[in-house]
Formats: C-alpha cells, structure tokens, sequence
C-alpha cells in the first residue's frame, strides 16, 4: 500500500542523507521525497511517499522516529488529507499547426498554464494529484512530450490535525 509520510526534522546538514540512507540500508523504496524548511528556519519539513504492508511501514516509521533530526512524523495516509504535485512538461508544438490548438485546449481542460512558448515547443506548468498528471500525460501522449519534471508529493493533513511543535 502506498503511504506518504510528513517528517518535520531539524534543518540541518546531513539530516536527508541520514533519511535516505535508512531506507537504502533496509532495502525500501523512496518513490517520492520533498524537503523545504518550514516557517520556522530551524526545521525542515520532508515529505516522502513509499509502498509497503502495514508492517513495513511500522518498521519505516519506529526507525525514523529514532533519528535524532527527526522531531515529529506523521502517516498522512491514516487520516483526511490533501497532496498535491507539480509537474512542468515540454511538448511539441510546431508553429501554425492544430497541435498548439490541441495543446491549449488540453492545458485549459486540466487548469494548467503555459509558461513558455517556442516556434516548436510549449512548456507547460500543471498542479495536482499524481494520477490528474498521469491523465495529462497519456491525454497528450508520450509521443509529443520533450521532457517532464516533477517535483514529488506534498501533503497536508486535513482539519485541526498538523504536524507541528
């Protein structure tokens, strides 16, 4: 099962490194990671998304909690909560052709922008969920894409729940 965990952590050096370097010598995948400091330039928060069974993730979570960067850990996934991903993608789009038009239509249906146009390509900015980005991908096809970026999850818990001091 896909779980996304918010690890808010001292923002300090080496403190990713040491995350990262847990879930390599365990074996466990990082299938996404996001780290930004928070309001407060003590403490960064990480936000990474990985698989595994209920125990597994227990694991994850006990061995984290014993890094001592980390200050606080939440499971995103066991609770109401919002995550959201941006992607910017670069797509053929050759001047004077119903491409750009299908292009722009596309970008409106997903409420994304174009930030970029060139004679033959348009760079486009799009936030959401994994699977609304999937969709615009297999909408616009994989033929037509020059390169992606995506910056990984965030998430948030919904409500009075947060991860904070």
């Amino acid at each position: 099962m896909r779980h996304i965990i918010s690890i808010l952590m001292e923002n300090e050096a080496g403190a990713l490194s040491r995350v990262a370097g847990l879930f390599s010598a365990r074996g466990y995948n990082i299938e996404s990671l996001t780290v930004a400091a928070t309001e407060d330039p003590s403490l960064s928060r990480m936000t990474l998304v990985t698989r595994g069974s209920d125990q597994i993730i227990e694991q994850i979570t006990k061995q984290l909690n014993k890094l001592i960067d980390v200050v606080k850990l939440i499971d995103l996934t066991e609770g109401p909560h919002i995550e959201r991903e941006m992607m910017l993608v670069k797509v053929k789009a050759a001047a004077a052709t119903d491409a750009r038009n299908e292009i722009n239509r596309l970008a409106e249906i997903f409420r994304g922008n174009i930030i970029d146009v060139t004679s033959n390509s348009y760079t486009i900015e799009l936030t959401g969920t994994g699977d609304k980005l999937d969709a615009f991908i297999r909408a616009v096809g994989h033929e037509e894409i020059l390169e992606t970026v995506r910056s990984g999850v965030s998430g948030i818990s919904r409500g009075d729940k947060s991860l904070s001091l």
